[in-house]
């Protein structure tokens, strides 16, 4: 099967921990451009395939490909030098640093702050304050303006709802609509179902380790039975 250059593509990729599989079959095309969905019920190995894909955690089957090459032997160092960016669980900034130091981790050289700060216009007024001391949501705002300094082209998001209410998750949602059209593509896994399907053209639900539904995300945001069933496993 042949791809095109600049994609991200899973065959039919498994991870196990443990004893056996937690999430396994799984096959899809991340492309530029493009917000896919990844949902379903807690535990079922959503987590698990991002560290894979990222190269946190080892997958047990199928192949993972970047520009059709093979990275399932690339650390996780290697995956990011090629452009996979991964914002794990849970708000990882540094509390201490500035968010301006926060952003100078990342962005690439003197005019890096300033291209990240055209995107994330918010966090001009917040360049000076302690990154700690900042809201939840400004603090995600600061995670996600890191990882946009990095340049990613392939931009993996485990749960950023995580501890954060609703209305601040919807604030922070039309900032990753632009990272995506922006060129990167971005995998969403997230909780708020209804505000990623909204976001996402495609989305792939997961239930007890396997796929339950893969196409485009209008059926799913429209039909709340279809949606029921896919999480139900049917």
């Amino acid at each position: 099967m042949a791809h095109a250059n600049g994609e991200l593509t899973l065959e039919d990729v498994a991870v196990s921990r443990g004893a056996g599989e937690v999430i396994s079959g799984i096959t899809t095309t991340l492309v530029p451009g493009e917000v896919l969905a990844l949902v379903g019920p807690n535990g079922a190995g959503k987590t698990s395939l991002i560290e894979a894909i990222s190269g946190v955690t080892p997958h047990s089957a199928g192949r993972i490909l970047l520009d059709d090459e093979p990275i399932d032997k690339v650390s996780r160092v290697g995956r990011a030098r090629r452009g996979i960016v991964h914002i794990e669980q849970g708000r990882a900034v540094f509390g201490s640093l500035t968010v301006r130091e926060n952003l100078s981790i990342t962005a690439r050289g003197p005019g890096g702050i300033d291209e990240v700060l055209e995107s994330f216009p918010e966090l001009s007024r917040r360049l000076d304050s302690p990154a700690g001391l900042l809201s939840g949501g400004e603090q995600q705002m600061v995670v996600l303006a890191r990882s946009f300094a990095a340049k990613p082209r392939f931009l993996l998001i485990d749960e950023m709802s995580l501890g954060l209410a609703p209305v601040v998750f919807h604030r922070l949602l039309p900032i990753v609509s632009d990272i995506a059209s922006s060129g990167v593509g971005v995998l969403l896994v997230e909780q708020f179902t209804q505000l990623a399907l909204g976001l996402a053209e495609n989305a792939i639900v997961v239930a007890s380790g396997s796929v339950t539904y893969q196409g485009p995300s209008a059926p799913l945001r429209d039909e709340p039975e279809l949606l029921q069933r896919a999480y139900l496993g049917g």
